[in-house]
């Protein structure tokens, strides 16, 4: 599993941008993925997670509403759609994965996730 995150940049409050999360190892499509956050000064955050098969969500309370994960698996890929973003939405965000049994299952704690990607940073002025 190779992740690699990508579709960060600057964008006014009220904005919108997508995240995007490539496995170019193409490992296996069976992984339940996940996107954290971490901000300056602060502690890695959960945002969104997704089942290996893409029907079930979970999302952080603080994006609910506002965030949108889905996945591609043809593609190996998990996005991380972001409308009316807020200034304390600005962090770096990355991508996790870990195998998953359960087709339903998504994971909420970083320990729960076996590979990370590198980070992509999103930076919303007020």
């Amino acid at each position: 599993v190779q992740l690699q995150a990508f579709g960060g940049g600057l964008v006014q409050a009220g904005g919108s941008l997508r995240l995007s999360c490539i496995d170019s190892g193409r490992t296996s499509s069976r992984l339940a993925m996940g996107w954290f956050r971490q901000a300056p000064g602060k502690e890695r955050e959960f945002v969104a997670a997704i089942s290996w098969r893409g029907a079930d969500t979970y999302y952080a309370d603080s994006v609910k509403g506002r965030f949108t994960i889905s996945r591609d698996n043809a593609k190996n890929t998990v996005y991380l759609q972001m409308n009316n973003l807020k200034p304390e939405d600005t962090a770096v965000y990355s991508c996790a994965a870990t195998p998953s049994y359960y087709s339903s299952a998504w994971y909420l704690r970083p320990d729960d996730y076996d590979y990370w990607g590198q980070g992509t940073e999103v930076t919303v002025s007020s």
